[in-house]
């Protein structure tokens, strides 16, 4: 497929480095200020070294790789919330043109989810969104495989950032801002961790699950319940206490952030979970478990970020459409 990617981030960069690697073709690049075009077929690397250099990635307009000649619109510009902005424009103009979207920005389908299933419904092009769920994950797709009629509920820890702090300070006994700090320093977690360590991320993630669950249950979209973010129930791991990991450890249990979502709506808390229970994962590690009516619990886990392991993702749903 010909893939015009907007975004050129950490996940942006990989896909457009990877695609090749998955028989795709790049025929466009954007960041926020410039884009590099070439219908023929983009060198990549030649792009990238220029935004590497510049700042930018190319001379061109940002909105001439939306109206390049591509099969598949990669959606990996930064997640924003509310008006899910400026992703969901992108993705209604290459719906709009007929033409397949792929997200790796939640926004769009975290926010706005019925108003892109409508776009979807009058396009010839589809919209899929692996990516914004998980990383590396196949969690969207097993829910489909399964039939999200017979998916009851998913739950797990959805956040890397998160999860490291969490289990850093059980297996050390550190409290929070000393692992904070040091998640910092490492890279595990951003200056300003706050959609990590309040839970908004994780919620994010299941409020797109929820949504997945309630308009794949029904033959009417309009028969659905849709979600946003303001719609979860969440708490983060802020006021954690490394006392209250030690009480936890003592009864074989430990603390995890740990989300839900249902047809019924999404909640993000930190939860007690046996110390050597499946939820219980450690470092940046990521787990769903699947609650299915007719094949029981699936647990599905791996990496839940990452530039290459997002990328593979974004890949895997391009492979989808074809």
């Amino acid at each position: 497929m010909r893939l015009a990617v907007v975004g050129c981030g950490a996940v942006g960069r990989s896909v457009a480095e990877l695609a090749g690697d998955y028989g795709h073709e790049v025929v466009a690049v954007a960041d926020s200020r410039g884009a590099a075009v070439d219908e023929d077929g983009l060198a990549v690397a030649d792009a990238l070294a220029e935004k590497d250099e510049t700042g930018v990635v190319g001379g061109a307009d940002p909105a001439d790789a939306l109206a390049a000649d591509y099969d598949a619109l990669v959606e990996a510009t930064p997640t924003t919330l509310g008006d899910a902005e400026p992703g969901f424009s992108h993705v209604r103009t290459a719906l709009e043109r007929d033409r397949h979207a792929v997200l790796a920005n939640k926004g769009p389908v975290a926010e706005r989810f019925r108003e892109l299933a409508a776009l979807e419904a009058d396009s010839g092009g589809s919209v899929r969104f692996e990516a914004t769920v998980g990383g590396a994950i196949p969690i969207v797709s097993t829910v489909e495989d399964c039939g999200p009629a017979h998916v009851t509920a998913a739950r797990g820890v959805l956040n890397g950032t998160a999860n490291f702090i969490l289990s850093r300070m059980a297996a050390e006994g550190l409290d929070y801002e000393h692992v904070l700090a040091e998640a910092q320093d490492l890279g595990v977690a951003e200056a300003d961790p706050t959609f990590d360590v309040d839970g908004t991320d994780a919620a994010l993630k299941c409020v797109i699950l929820a949504n997945v669950l309630s308009f794949g249950a029904v033959d009417d979209p309009a028969d659905a319940d849709d979600f946003a973010l303001a719609d979860a129930e969440v708490e983060g791991i802020r006021n954690v206490p490394g006392s209250a990991l030690e009480l936890a450890a003592e009864d074989g249990r430990t603390v995890r952030l740990v989300g839900e979502a249902t047809r019924e709506g999404v909640r993000v808390g930190p939860r007690l979970v046996p110390e050597n229970g499946t939820l219980a994962v450690t470092g940046t590690q990521n787990i769903v478990q699947i609650e299915t009516s007719h094949a029981g619990r699936l647990n599905v886990s791996g990496r839940g970020a990452g530039g290459p392991e997002t990328a593979s993702a974004v890949l895997a749903d391009v492979g989808r459409l074809q």
